[in-house]
């Protein structure tokens, strides 16, 4: 999978794309129930390895962009039964599924719900979703907008599932997006790679954790 690898200086490279004043980095459902071995889907036998890397170079980039002065937002899921979907029950039981039995997965207020990996700072903001986009039914695009950014710096879980969601509806409400293919993960390769082909082809440009990190060296204050 190709990523962005113009050169960051000049008018027209990542460096002034992502510039501090008009970005923010937008981490996505990096949370225990997501991504950790002992979440939900943890303990039904999905090999969260295959996250750790992702989370890694998440953790890296969140460092760089509190050292160049660029927000940081956590997007996360948090879910209660009264804001399940009933068609999101239905689906399942459809596909054989049982939405009685099955364990919800990031209940409010419960450890599965907390962010793994990259952790809020006390001050930094956080975007309680109900759905797969943290733009579908949140203030997410009032907060971006009151922050003067008109760019988003994406990582997150899973590449084809909630990343894809928001970031497509960011394009949709004229962001520029910029997708940290190496700080977003889904639990199977081929769904990883996918997706980020087609939000490259459609809504987004691809770049990695070490060009952003070299675009925003030295723009500390």
């Amino acid at each position: 999978m190709s990523v962005l690898t113009s050169s960051t200086s000049g008018p027209d490279g990542l460096a002034a794309w992502i510039a501090p004043g008009r970005t923010a980095v937008l981490v996505i459902d990096m949370q225990v129930d997501f991504a950790a071995p002992h979440g939900v889907l943890g303990r039904f036998g999905v090999d969260m390895g295959v996250l750790e890397p992702a989370l890694a170079a998440a953790e890296r980039l969140v460092a760089c962009a509190r050292e160049a002065g660029v927000p940081v937002i956590f997007a996360g899921l948090f879910t209660t039964p009264a804001s399940d979907p009933p068609v999101w029950a239905e689906r399942l039981r459809r596909r054989g599924g049982d939405p009685d039995s099955d364990a919800a997965l990031c209940r409010a207020g419960t450890p599965g719900a907390d962010f793994y990996g990259p952790l809020p700072l006390e001050g930094e903001r956080v975007i309680e979703k109900t759905r797969y986009s943290g733009f579908w039914g949140t203030d997410l695009d009032a907060r971006l907008k009151g922050l003067g950014v008109d760019t988003l710096v994406v990582a997150g879980v899973t590449t084809e599932c909630c990343v894809d969601s928001t970031v497509r509806d960011a394009f949709n409400l004229d962001y520029h997006v910029f997708v940290v293919a190496d700080a977003c993960a889904a639990y199977e390769a081929d769904l990883h790679a996918a997706s980020l082909k087609a939000m490259a082809l459609n809504s987004a440009i691809l770049t990695d954790t070490a060009a952003v990190a070299s675009a925003w060296q030295g723009s500390g204050s």
